[in-house]
């Protein structure tokens, strides 16, 4: 059964500044009288600087500027938005002052780095909600943290979806008379400490709640026209795609495209709610319609992963790779809470692709290193050509620099160097 909720989700770009957060407002109030959450990422890259903090807290490190950065930022922003004597000026800069406190050694790393970094969203939502009722619109910030309960799994928190689900649903009442706006990419662990859902999680975050109320849509507000088929800073000749089934859209985001956060789309397609894709800076264009339906041909679909490490294990006797050795290497992976973009093998070597997360792959190419004779590569760029036609084919292929190449009736996947 569906409820008339709908769920909007806005990222970083769409309150990257002063004007970014009044079109939010312009595009949040017709809804005024509906059922709408508000889910918010943290503005402009907060969340990178934020990460600089986390590693210079980590090393002892001076801070002070990165901190100092943080705070003129986000003071430009309300000075256009408040008057001097708004109180969310003082709360925002005693955030921000408090961050040095949060380190602690009895942390574990990325335990630490979900306390520090999960304060971007927390700050933007108060600007947001602060300025929602500023213009008279009836608004509620409420702790995303309260809601979504995960385990203890930090920077990739896995969603207890029954206790998400039930306290959620506690939400509705309030939704009668107020836009709820609320923090993306972070959830609560059981013992009160913050996990974030990974990165550029916010989507996932309104896919969440979305799925959780039984939303009529979800809808997320981005800075290009809608989900294209190529990233069109890199290709200029990119166009977007009208509609997509749920299977497609699933693909393109586990293969890396980056428009949509992987996890979004199972908890939307599992319960038939559409999933929109919409231009911020223009809401009358049609953006993307993502949901169940069926299409006969779609235009090629190419996405860049970049940073990207391939790592080839090869038995150390000429013994074939067999289950077991497979066994070790995929059992080493999963250890690292890593995943696996392609992979590939031969009679005496098995080679993988992964996100090159340096901690971790060092930890699993030592790990590795007990059973295999390992090299590595790093500097790797993964490109996908999804439903390829025989010019994209041949164009990929025939890139220079291509060390590693894939393909099945459909996909094409080749591993460029630089």
């Amino acid at each position: 059964m569906k409820y008339p909720f709908h769920v909007f989700k806005f990222g970083g770009a769409s309150v990257r500044n002063a004007a970014a957060i009044r079109n939010v407002a312009t595009i949040v109030e017709p809804y005024r009288d509906k059922r709408l959450v508000v889910v918010v990422s943290a503005m402009g890259k907060t969340t990178n600087a934020l990460e600089r903090v986390v590693a210079g807290l980590r090393t002892g490190a001076d801070v002070s500027s990165e901190i100092k950065g943080l705070k003129e930022y986000h003071a430009g922003v309300m000075e256009e938005l408040f008057p001097k004597d708004h109180p969310i000026r003082e709360e925002v800069d005693r955030e921000l002052t408090n961050l040095p406190q949060l380190w602690s050694a009895d942390l574990l790393p990325d335990q630490f780095y979900d306390q520090v970094v999960c304060r971007g969203e927390l700050i933007s939502t108060r600007i947001v909600a602060a300025y929602l009722a500023e213009t008279g619109l009836p608004v509620e910030w409420i702790d995303a943290r309260n809601y979504i309960k995960t385990d203890n799994t930090y920077r990739e928190g896995k969603v207890d979806w029954d206790l998400t689900e039930k306290k959620i649903r506690e939400l509705m009442p309030r939704l009668d008379s107020r836009i709820l706006i609320t923090q993306g990419f972070i959830g609560g662990t059981p013992d009160g400490f913050t996990t974030t859902l990974g990165r550029e999680g916010s989507d996932y975050t309104a896919a969440i709640f979305g799925s959780c109320l039984g939303a009529e849509n979800v809808t997320i507000w981005k800075d290009v026209p809608g989900v294209m088929n190529a990233d069109p800073k890199r290709l200029p000749e990119a166009i977007p795609f009208p509609e997509l089934p749920f299977r497609e859209a699933a693909e393109m985001t586990y293969y890396g495209a980056s428009v949509i956060h992987p996890k979004t789309i199972k908890p939307l397609a599992n319960r038939g709610i559409p999933l929109l894709v919409k231009n911020f800076d223009d809401p009358a264009l049609p953006g993307t319609r993502i949901h169940e339906t069926h299409i006969d041909r779609l235009p090629p679909l190419i996405v860049f992963k970049e940073n990207q490490c391939l790592i080839s294990c090869a038995v150390t006797d000429y013994t074939f790779v067999d289950e077991e050795q497979l066994s070790l290497i995929f059992s080493a992976v999963s250890q690292e809470n890593l995943k696996i973009n392609l992979m590939q093998n031969s009679a005496i070597s098995f080679s993988f692709c992964v996100d090159f997360r340096e901690d971790k792959v060092l930890r699993l190419i030592e790990r590795l290193s007990e059973h295999f004779r390992v090299y590595y590569n790093t500097g790797i760029t993964l490109i996908t050509v999804k439903n390829y036609d025989e010019a994209t084919y041949a164009k990929y292929r025939g890139l220079p620099g291509v060390i590693l190449e894939q393909s099945s009736r459909s996909t094409l996947q080749v591993l460029v160097k630089g």
